[in-house]
């Protein structure tokens, strides 16, 4: 932990503030949602809002909403940032294998408050990675264990990660859990019913850290891109066609029939179509922010919020946000009850996200900045 960082939203030596930017944006996203706001918006009668509120929500199994995209875009963004992390690390004198020490105690640390998440809402132990942190606990630990390595290498790396999931899931022999695209019929649904010792677990399979690997392993790629000596133009002609690529692949298995797109299994064709979108989005955002200078002030705001990610995660994921939301809805329903009961619970929910982004600025202000 570190509560004597200088406060600064300038991104660190050698960073650049895209980086910072799309880490916190993503953070503020889920926080969103932490309030019960995209709920509330799929309650209106209007088209317009249904489809907001349905784009804020999970695609049930086979397809893919923009909300499927915000765990990928953590777990690539956080790849990104290693090699960001190490230089910094190395310019103030650490050793390597203080720097190695600290990955090992961060991916554990990581484990743990996945595993407590799970422990707080069960109220015994459950050995799930379906949350964030449990995945980023495998993820962040082999992208970094592994960054040194060419660019070759680690390519080649995810893609046999994903062919091999890919193949595992379609020739898994187990009767009942030889389906691999069925919801409950699957390789995932079979281990997770096996280390979780019950005849039905959760949909989302804790598998998926195995093929979410490629997610922040590519970020490390992309990391070193824009770390590297070439000019921003290349920078952005290199990500945007890997961004473009990696869509292709991810769409065409899915519209081809090989493997259709489902977040909840983290199939092979899912991890490419939500990671060609992290690289397009972190292009634009490099562009946007570190090229052209027109989103400076404005990336601020999300900046805050990234610079205490894990914390205000913890926070709204261990009920926070609902202590929050009891206040907000009292006076929401004394002031606005007149707008009716959908407007009221929104005005309510805008109130604790605003609350939230408000912790995280009074941590930078005070120059406490909570990191693992």
């Amino acid at each position: 932990m570190n509560a004597n960082a200088p406060a600064t939203v300038s991104p660190l030596p050698g960073r650049v503030t895209s980086v910072d930017f799309f880490r916190g944006f993503t953070m503020f996203l889920l926080a969103g949602e932490a309030t019960g706001l995209y709920e509330e918006l799929g309650k209106y009668n209007n088209g317009f809002m249904q489809f907001l509120g349905t784009q804020l929500s999970h695609h049930e199994w086979h397809g893919l909403h923009f909300w499927d995209l915000i765990q990928p875009f953590f777990m690539f963004i956080v790849g990104v940032a290693i090699p960001f992390a190490v230089a910094n690390r190395l310019k103030k004198g650490y050793s390597n294998k203080s720097i190695l020490n600290h990955a090992i105690k961060r991916s554990l640390l990581l484990l743990f408050f996945g595993w407590a998440l799970y422990f707080v809402d069960a109220g015994h132990l459950v050995f799930r990675f379906q949350n964030v942190l449990a995945q980023l606990s495998v993820t962040y630990l082999v992208a970094f264990l592994i960054r040194n390595k060419s660019f070759l290498f680690q390519l080649i790396f995810t893609l046999a990660i994903l062919v091999l999931i890919d193949l595992a899931y379609r020739f898994f022999p187990v009767a009942g859990f030889n389906h691999p695209w069925v919801n409950f019929e699957n390789l995932g649904a079979w281990f997770n019913n096996k280390i979780e010792g019950v005849d039905k677990a959760s949909e989302w399979a804790t598998l998926n850290f195995v093929s979410t690997t490629a997610h922040t392993v590519w970020g490390v790629l992309c990391g070193k891109l824009l770390m590297s000596d070439r000019t921003t133009g290349k920078k952005i002609q290199i990500l945007v066609i890997a961004g473009v690529s990696a869509l292709i692949i991810g769409y065409s298995l899915d519209w081809l029939n090989i493997t259709p797109i489902i977040k909840k299994i983290a199939t092979s064709s899912f991890v490419f179509a939500s990671g060609g979108w992290a690289i397009l989005v972190l292009a634009f955002s490099y562009w946007l922010i570190d090229v052209k200078k027109l989103f400076i002030k404005g990336s601020r705001m999300f900046i805050i919020v990234g610079m205490n990610s894990i914390f205000i995660y913890l926070f709204f994921s261990f009920r926070g946000a609902s202590i929050f939301n009891r206040i907000a809805s009292a006076f929401s329903q004394l002031l606005f009850s007149w707008t009716g009961e959908i407007t009221t619970e929104v005005i309510a929910s805008l109130g604790v996200w605003a609350a939230l982004w408000y912790l995280c600025y009074w941590l930078y202000k005070n120059k406490i900045f909570i990191k693992i």
